[in-house]
């Protein structure tokens, strides 16, 4: 074998995972493939940059867990690679009387998940946040924020330095399985024969597991998450994260506020289709990935389910005074002019074939693979323990 592993995709997750195999058998050959011409370039780099503390996960449930995990080896992997954090907590506002119910479900699953809070009326949310209107707030300390890209980049430079052999540029274009192990072939013309492969490819990992021959009946559905930089005068407009009480009806959390670990502020992101896996200029199209999309019948049941909250999603997309309207909900001082500079990230929502969303982590293995298909928000906060948990399944494989 050339490899006793190869590890394909160079997000935070595949980094991670990387990572622990190398801690694991410190003399083990690890290859890392990715496509891109570096690493995080996808949902890693396009993401708030936030540590979340896993205020919204069902007590004691594995992602709530792996969240309170993932933020503090998330903090301890930066204090000790000097990487710039800020622990700045984040404020979830409710602007209406529903909204006030709904906190008080979010009050009850902190205090079971063990999450600091704070409960904060509307006389004291004007103290600390001025420009931040609202009945009341839930503000939860632990959350921070980061540059995530800076993470991938210290994992791969840990990685390198240990051994690991990291192929960028390179994309995989077939995979075949024996009985040994597995072989690996790349549109650089690259053959590589590995003992186990463990693919973590985010927005194409249904297509990796396809090329792979495994059974993958679910599909990758791209939303687009919209956001605008407000002006450097508004850079203080806020001095924590600002978050809507979300709709348990909906599956995204709403448009907020951030703060960035750069010194700007964002608001958004919504949650509109998106008509190219890895387009994020608006508009972009690709014709292969609509396709695809069209003519998988779980996206048509799906979207039946959802189809006032997209239809309203489109909207606000294409109007920025639709999307300004849902972040003057809780910050009225905000102007048409104020939304600046656009971005967008993407995120790979996994969807089964009788139209379910898939929020849990979704694998396919065989005797030499494991695909991680889904890994759930908030990936990017705890892919070190997720990394863990990868690896473990791996382990248990053999």
């Amino acid at each position: 074998m050339d490899y006793q592993y190869c590890v394909v995709g160079g997000g935070i997750i595949g980094l991670a995972t990387a990572a622990e195999l190398a801690a694991r058998d410190p003399a083990a050959r690890i290859l890392l493939i990715e496509k891109e011409a570096g690493f995080g370039r996808h949902q890693t780099g396009h993401n708030s940059g936030v540590i979340h503390a896993g205020i919204y996960y069902a007590p004691g449930s594995l992602k709530a867990r792996l969240c309170r995990e993932g933020a503090e080896a998330t903090k301890a992997f930066a204090t000790a690679r000097g990487i710039p954090f800020e622990v700045c907590g984040k404020l979830l506002v409710a602007t209406n009387p529903v909204e006030m119910e709904r906190m008080e479900a979010l009050k009850g699953r902190a205090r079971e998940n063990g999450i600091a809070f704070e409960e904060i009326g509307a006389a004291r949310l004007r103290e600390i946040e001025p420009n931040i209107a609202g009945l009341g707030a839930i503000l939860v300390t632990a959350t921070g924020i980061i540059d995530y890209r800076q993470i991938c980049e210290a994992l791969a430079g840990d990685l390198k330095a240990g051994g690991t052999r990291l192929l960028t540029g390179a994309r995989v274009t077939a995979i075949a399985e024996d009985g040994e192990g597995v072989t690996v072939t790349t549109d650089t013309g690259e053959r590589i024969r590995a003992g186990r492969l463990v693919a973590c490819a985010g927005l194409q990992s249904d297509r990796l597991a396809r090329i792979a021959g495994l059974a993958a009946t679910h599909q990758i559905v791209p939303f687009r998450g919209e956001y605008y930089t407000l002006p450097a005068a508004k850079s203080q407009i806020v001095k924590h994260l600002i978050y809507p009480i979300p709709d348990p009806d909906l599956p995204f959390l709403g448009i907020h506020l951030t703060r960035m670990i750069d010194g700007r502020v964002t608001v958004g992101p919504n949650a509109v289709l998106g008509f190219d896996r890895e387009g994020y200029p608006k508009g972009s199209v690709r014709l292969g990935d609509v396709a695809q999309m069209l003519t998988f019948g779980g996206f048509w049941k799906m979207a039946r389910r959802n189809l006032r909250s997209g239809i309203d999603e489109f909207r606000n997309s294409l109007s920025r005074r639709g999307y300004l309207q849902q972040c003057r909900k809780y910050c009225p001082s905000l102007v048409l002019d104020d939304l600046g500079a656009p971005g967008a990230g993407i995120r790979a929502q996994a969807i089964l074939a009788d139209g379910t969303l898939v929020h849990d982590f979704l694998f396919l293995d065989s005797p030499r693979q494991l695909h991680v298909c889904n890994a759930p928000s908030p990936a990017a906060t705890s892919a070190m323990p997720i990394a863990k948990m990868i690896v473990d399944r791996l382990e248990k494989q053999a």
